[in-house]
Order: structure tokens, then C-alpha cells, then sequence
């Protein structure tokens, strides 16, 4: 196998994932660890990935924590194939057709399935907020929570999505991600930016209350 093939696997595997780290790459590719540590330095330096910084609070304890990291935009262009652009007219062939809000809430409902179950509905919302961003970590998107003003609500940013070109053929998929944010998080979300829509990230204004609440204030 030629070294642009394996790397491609190595940032292949990195935008389905992600974050992942260079010794769980090695496992999952059969490479060692300079073997891996060569393909994300490539990958580095060619800006298709970067390192992901987690949500929520670092905790410090010892030693220093394993490197992380998730594909950049760049790096999910580079990985562009005839694959994306049959998905994409899949998606108009299913609007032109009438089964398009069909296939997004029947996919969006998996989504959401997946989602809810790593976020305690019982924690404050800011942890339930840190927890849906690290289960997208885990489903191949850059997230990050930023505090919004006066610390009443946050933002749940999403630096590149999986199926972005998707859903620039159907922003039905950008809503209904939103609405699944919403019910998962049992408040009113608001949908401020979409990479699909030509930002450099998706951002998702949220509450940190519940309205009739007092959580979140003082």
C-alpha cells in the first residue's frame, strides 16, 4: 500500500471518528506508532486535521493527556469522492419525488436516539450542553461550547460536519438537527449560523435554563 493511501485511511478514519488519537489509530489501521505518528504529522501540516480541544472544563491531573484529532474542512474536501456527489443527488432525487422530510426525520430520529442517550437529563444544563458536544465529538464533528452574554446562555459551535454536503443540497437536514438539539436538551434552541449555509462553523444559541426555571441564575 502506497504512504497516499494509507494516509488517506488515516484521515479517513479520523473524519468518520474523530477525535482519535494517534495510539487508537495504530490499532485500528495495524500501524506503529512512528508509523502513525508520520501520516498525522502529514496530515498536520497539510491542514487537514487539528487537534480537538474537548468541551467543557479541562480537569488537569497527571501527566499529560493523549492528543486528540478531528478533520478540518479542508480535510473533509480532500477527502471528496464520487460517493458525496451520489448522495447529494439522492437528496434532490428524493425532493423532487416527495420523500425527502420522510428520509431526514427518519434519519434524524436515529441521530437523535443516539444523541439523548449520553446526556443526563437530570444535570444542570451546561453539563447536559458539554455532553451532547462530546457525543458529536465522537460522531466526526469539531465541537466546542463558548458562554454567551451575562452567562445566560451558550453556544454549541460545530467547526465541520460529516455531511455537510448533504446538507447544502437539503438544509431540511440542518433543522432537523436543531429540533433534535431541542428535544434533547428539553429547551428552545436557536440555529444562528450552518456551515451548509456558508459560515465557517455552526453555531446553536442555547438557554441555560428551562423556561419557568431558576436553573442558571443566582
Amino acid at each position: 500500500m502506497t504512504t497516499d493511501t494509507m494516509r488517506d485511511r488515516v484521515l479517513s478514519l479520523i473524519v468518520s471518528v474523530g477525535p482519535i488519537t494517534a495510539a487508537a489509530l495504530a490499532d485500528e489501521l495495524g500501524l506503529t506508532s512512528a508509523g502513525v505518528r508520520r501520516h498525522v504529522s502529514a496530515l498536520l501540516d497539510d491542514g487537514h486535521i487539528v487537534d480537538h480541544q474537548p468541551a467543557g472544563p479541562l480537569i488537569r491531573g497527571r501527566g499529560r493527556p493523549a492528543r486528540a484529532y478531528v478533520a478540518t474542512p479542508g480535510g473533509q474536501q480532500a477527502l471528496a469522492s464520487a460517493y458525496a456527489e451520489v448522495a447529494v443527488d439522492a437528496m434532490r432525487f428524493m425532493r423532487d419525488t416527495g420523500d425527502l422530510e420522510k428520509f431526514i426525520e427518519s434519519k434524524s430520529a436515529a441521530f437523535e436516539r443516539e444523541l439523548a442517550a449520553s446526556v443526563p437529563q437530570q444535570a444542570p444544563m451546561a453539563d447536559r450542553v458539554a455532553a451532547l458536544a462530546q457525543a458529536l465529538g465522537r460522531r466526526g464533528y469539531a465541537t466546542s461550547v463558548r458562554p454567551g452574554p451575562k452567562g445566560l446562555t451558550v453556544q454549541l459551535c460545530q467547526g465541520h460536519c460529516p455531511v455537510q454536503s448533504i446538507a447544502e443540497a437539503a438544509p431540511e437536514w440542518c433543522e432537523a438537527e436543531a429540533r433534535a438539539f431541542s428535544r434533547i436538551l428539553d429547551v428552545h434552541v436557536q440555529r444562528l449560523s450552518t456551515l451548509a449555509g456558508g459560515a465557517h462553523v455552526c453555531t446553536t444559541t442555547i438557554p441555560l435554563a428551562r423556561a419557568g426555571s431558576r436553573e442558571g441564575t443566582s
